[in-house]
């Protein structure tokens, strides 16, 4: 049974936490996607100091939890507060939303480095040989030849790893975020009905479902031109 008059007190609550959530995903996707395409050049990249250190990064946050690299982020920071108000940063790590949006940076980006890396290497070498001898750039060659493909391969690598972090935003909430996770652990500390659980529950699972919807429609769009050629 639906006890409507417990919707009534926190359903609201927990939508304004979903919209936190939806915040906290979009914010670090993005963020982490323009930090990733850095990460994976170097690691492709012939330089053993750009190779080793951009596999350090990535071995780091992709052989730790999520959750511990949370807490070494929101809890260390303030090991460092006399140093981070010295920089002029202490107003950014204090906040557990801050940190929250740095961490899931960090951490998304890894995934997407190296999700674009095997992307870029999967691209045929000859067509970038083919377009230096045309006489274009490196630079050029990425934007316009290697990249363009590369998404296409990555595009349903990178749906997962969104969903991924949709999930793993949840963690948040262990470091006082009003996420959706957040807003249903004070609902059910004030009211220990397991039902809010459930609404929980069902409102990640729509946002995954909508998300594998959009995707989907996002990679037939784009790769139409290749079951149109075959």
């Amino acid at each position: 049974m639906i006890d409507f008059d417990l919707m009534a007190r926190y359903g609201p609550r927990m939508l304004d936490g979903l919209l936190v959530t939806i915040e906290l995903v979009v914010i670090s996707i993005v963020l982490g996607g323009l930090l990733a395409f850095p990460v994976a050049l170097a690691r492709i990249a012939k330089s053993r100091a750009l190779n080793a250190a951009s596999f350090c990064y990535v071995y780091f946050f992709r052989g730790t939890p999520l959750l511990a690299q949370v807490f070494l982020v929101y809890y260390g920071a303030g090991q460092f507060r006399p140093s981070l108000e010295s920089v002029g940063l202490w107003w950014f790590f204090r906040d557990a939303f801050n940190c929250a949006i740095f961490t899931f940076t960090l951490n998304t980006a890894a995934y997407q480095a190296e999700i674009l890396r095997g992307a870029i290497l999967s691209v045929p070498r000859g067509q970038s040989e083919a377009a230096l001898t045309m006489g274009m750039r490196m630079p050029a060659i990425y934007w316009k030849v290697i990249l363009p493909q590369a998404y296409i391969v990555a595009l349903r690598p990178l749906g997962n790893e969104i969903i991924l972090m949709i999930k793993g935003s949840a963690i948040a909430s262990v470091i006082t975020v009003f996420d959706l996770m957040g807003t249903t652990r004070l609902a059910f500390a004030r009211s220990f009905d397991f039902q809010v659980y459930l609404w929980a529950a069902i409102l990640y699972l729509i946002i995954v479902e909508t998300l594998r919807r959009v995707w989907d429609r996002l990679e037939r769009r784009l790769t139409r031109h290749l079951r149109m050629a075959s």
